[in-house]
């Protein structure tokens, strides 16, 4: 088959405490974590909110070390994924790009072009799809593709999502099954699924597939495990005045120590390594939460990270899309139906969703532009004599 690569996909994170600004940057400038109306507004959006945010998420970075471990994480997967293959037969190659920080998508791009890969997977490190997470990187790769010709030398196909991958659903119930076993009756513990939040008018709106996808990975996972458990979905990590996809994680927990819930197994099912989302937001933050709710027998799942049987499961998607029909990015939106990437919105006037989205968004506008004049002292009501 000659010489393949496989490039793995995801977030990124800062190595440093010197780097969160510039990464928050990198994150809100994104049109697919913050949707505009105007694109001159997403670079001054994205220096204000990083430049509010930053102090305090690098205290939440100290609390883990003083930086991300998601880069050394994923690049062990990598060379794990590299050997399993090479075992396979393959003369292969991984590779690792990041959205939001080093190593970016562009560095690794550069370093498959200069290995000569003949035919190339892309891989996002996401089980589930969003427009947010894989979505994002494609559009940045479509967009590659466009501006480099000698791109089109490469033979490439896609993943767009892999959440029903039989190695991937057995490592997580294997993970989840040596968690309950330290409970004093693991049949009686209750596993809370915590995935990582979207607006939900990314669903509601964008037909983002993410909801569905999650809610049936959990079942899934459920299935596979094939144990008794009462289990939870709730949604974490949510930001900004917009109603993300409930119910949130917080509230969640709370509900189930109201009802008397004392043994708990949080299990992330959003992540396949250790970041900032499982070290600081569930370890610290939510185990308080629970804590204070009357949930004092609290476990976390590990992430995934170099399971083998999750490394296998990586090497079976790699096998798999090998020997299937290519598929291109353009061709994403065909899969994943009603998705609507970025920039895709239109005026509709009326009482319609699109409508009522719209509307928020012009608030939220207005809101940031308040803000900025009474910081910086300047803009159009200083200008009209009402702020003078």
């Amino acid at each position: 088959m000659g010489r393949i690569g496989v490039l793995l996909l995801n977030l990124g994170g800062p190595d440093q405490l010197e780097d969160v600004g510039p990464f928050l940057f990198n994150l809100f400038a994104d049109p697919e974590i913050i949707r505009l109306p105007f694109t001159w507004l997403q670079k001054p959006l994205a220096w204000f909110i990083s430049t509010r945010r930053t102090k305090t998420s690098q205290a939440n970075y100290r609390q883990i070390g003083g930086g991300s471990p998601l880069r050394r994480i994923t690049e062990e997967q990598a060379v794990a994924l590299k050997q399993r293959l090479i075992e396979s037969g393959h003369e292969a190659y991984t590779y690792v790009g990041m959205r939001y920080w080093h190593p970016f998508t562009e560095e690794a791009i550069a370093r498959i072009k200069r290995d000569q890969i003949e035919k190339l997977v892309i891989l996002p490190l996401y089980p589930q799809f969003s427009i947010s997470t894989s979505g994002s990187s494609f559009r940045l790769l479509e967009r590659i593709w466009r501006e480099d010709p000698k791109l089109a030398q490469i033979e490439y196909t896609v993943i767009p999502s892999w959440y029903k991958q039989p190695n991937y659903l057995q490592a997580m119930a294997d993970l989840v099954a040596g968690e309950l076993q330290k409970f004093p009756d693991p049949n009686q513990a209750h596993i809370f699924f915590s995935a990582h939040g979207v607006p939900r008018s990314y669903v509601e709106e964008a037909g983002d597939p993410y909801q569905q996808e999650i809610e049936e990975c959990t079942s899934l996972i459920m299935q596979t495990l094939g144990r008794p458990n009462p289990h939870t979905l709730a949604y974490q990590s949510r930001v900004g005045p917009v109603e993300w996809l409930q119910p949130y994680t917080e509230d969640a927990l709370k509900e189930l120590g109201a009802k008397g819930v004392k043994d708990l197994v949080v299990v992330p099912i959003s992540f396949v390594s250790e970041h900032i989302e499982t070290l600081q937001e569930i370890d610290i933050e939510y185990r308080e939460v629970a804590e204070h709710a009357g949930i004092h027998n609290f476990r976390r799942v590990p992430a995934l990270n170099t399971h083998p049987i999750f490394i296998q499961s990586l090497a079976d998607l790699v096998e798999e899309a090998l020997n299937s029909p290519a598929l291109k990015l353009s061709q994403v939106k065909q899969i994943k139906k009603n998705l609507k990437m970025y920039p895709q919105e239109r005026w509709q006037w009326g009482m319609t969703t699109t409508a009522e989205v719209w509307n928020g968004r012009i608030a939220m506008l207005g809101f940031i532009a308040l803000v900025l004049e009474l910081i910086t002292g300047r803009g159009l009501l200083h200008f009209v004599g009402i702020l003078n």
